[in-house]
């Protein structure tokens, strides 16, 4: 059987949805794993992705007429058209002027968030983190549609392990999640519930903690403000232990230090362009010892005058669409009078400093990850990525090194570049498909048109492709 479907059924009259839904049942055996469930297909057989430009994660040229193919959720071949056999059984998607790479990685997530303008107000709606059940979902669901395969969470409730559960059983749809659970630090933070952090009084605490934390499910540890010298090397001594990487939440230059002394795996926000840059001396240390940096850059200083200009982006229809009724209400009310919300008051001082600190580590060839915050105050998991990614491009990388930087770079971060990261035979077929050409304007990364994560195909409600065969869509049950 034949039968083509348009991916946006909206456009559809009824009869035709109708003859969709119809014919969708008619093939499901034919086309779809066993191993399915009501919201997760997984098309059996050849998928082969033809007629686009293909960056396969590394920083070389792109195959301009390239061919994808992939079968059991594994990429089996990448290439020219002129050099790929395409299996006579395969399904063939025409992906013609768009543009296939790898799915984007984030190295820095928090999926208990929303983007709501104000953490403290947040957490006093949700009665602290009573429910997270709720918005979890809808943060999952938005990073894989805005091409997000692979997240690093970075400070949640261990409720969090339950929402990657469903993910991975395709219960509900969302990007393969590592995840830090709470962080440890010596300072207690009042307006955030006490789930989501360890306070600790001594380095031998602070080791126990992190221990603790790996036994309860964190794949990496997460330190926050205020520890010593010694609290940092018997965390990173306890976590190393256990081969578990150690990402510190780092702004001052002297934690810097200590985290540098301490072999601190990963260091996350500094360069962040709220801050002054550092010193010469500092940053070239770091650079020399190829410590990874993901800054999250964008998400004050490019968020906050991008939505001054374009306060329209706050309404976006999928918002309404994903969130109960009440939730979107207090979301949208938050966004009241933006620039007078304590997150934004120091954004001139910070859009000041951001083109110089912003620029420094990548003036000095540190190794660049990327990395969102998403979904702080007016960043949202729908945009986070793309926006991180621009800023990082206005900031002196080239696209192709962000993109790079954003696929490869992560994956080796977080320790899975032999599974994921690149668009290379033997790796999980984590494809993300865009409509245009994000070397010649990278925010072409926001006009997502398909995902396919393990093989399994999701298109956007805006996308033009076609299709023959089962997909996903990002909709409500």
């Amino acid at each position: 059987m034949r039968v083509e479907y348009p991916l946006t059924r909206r456009s559809l009259p009824v009869a035709l949805t109708l003859h969709f839904w119809a014919s969708l049942l008619s093939i499901w055996l034919i086309f779809v794993s066993p191993k399915s469930t009501a919201s997760q297909v997984h098309p059996v057989g050849p998928i082969a992705l033809v007629g686009a430009q293909v960056l396969d994660g590394y920083e070389v040229a792109e195959i301009s007429d390239g061919v994808v193919v992939y079968e059991d959720g594994v990429i089996t071949a990448v290439g020219s058209a002129s050099d790929v056999q395409i299996p006579a059984n395969a399904l063939v998607i025409d992906v013609g002027g768009h543009t296939v790479l790898p799915g984007l990685i984030d190295n820095h997530v928090h999926v208990d968030l929303i983007g709501h303008g104000s953490y403290e107000r947040y957490y006093e709606f949700l009665g602290g983190d009573e429910r997270l059940n709720e918005v979890m979902p809808i943060a999952a669901k938005q990073m894989l549609r805005a091409g997000v395969t692979t997240a690093l969470d970075l400070g949640a409730p261990f409720e969090i392990l339950d929402v990657r559960r469903k993910i991975d059983l395709g219960e509900i749809p969302g990007p393969r999640l590592m995840v830090s659970g709470p962080w440890i630090t010596r300072v207690q933070y009042d307006t955030i519930p006490d789930s989501y952090e360890e306070v600790i009084s001594s380095p031998e605490e602070g080791a126990r903690k992190a221990l603790e934390l790996i036994d309860r499910g964190s794949d990496v540890i997460k330190t926050w403000e205020g520890l010593t010298q010694e609290d940092y090397h018997a965390i990173v001594d306890a976590a190393h232990s256990r081969g578990v990487k150690v990402h510190a939440h780092l702004y001052d230059p002297e934690a810097i230090k200590m985290a540098i002394d301490a072999g601190v795996d990963v260091f996350q926000h500094v360069g962040s362009a709220g801050n002054p840059p550092y010193e010469e001396a500092l940053i070239n240390t770091i650079a020399h010892k190829e410590i990874p940096i993901v800054q999250t850059i964008s998400h004050r200083v490019w968020v906050y005058p991008s939505t001054l200009a374009f306060p329209s982006r706050l309404k976006r229809a999928e918002y309404k669409t994903d969130m109960p009724v009440d939730i979107y209400r207090e979301f949208m009310d938050s966004f009241q009078n933006f620039h007078q919300l304590p997150y934004f008051r120091n954004a001139a001082t910070e859009i000041r400093n951001s083109k110089q600190s912003a620029s420094q580590f990548i003036d000095a060839g540190a190794r660049i990850g990327v990395g969102t915050d998403a979904a702080s105050p007016l960043n949202m998991h729908l945009e986070a990525i793309w926006r991180e990614m621009s800023a990082l491009v206005d900031s002196g990388m080239s696209p192709i090194q962000v993109i790079s930087a954003a696929t490869k770079t992560n994956a080796e971060i977080l320790g899975v570049f032999a599974e994921r990261g690149s668009l290379e035979p033997g790796k999980q077929a984590d494809i993300l498909v865009v409509a245009g050409n994000p070397l010649e304007d990278i925010e072409v990364l926001g006009r997502v048109a398909l995902v396919a994560k393990g093989g399994a195909l999701w298109v956007t409600e805006n996308s033009t492709l076609r299709v023959e065969g089962p997909i996903n869509r990002f909709q409500n049950p």
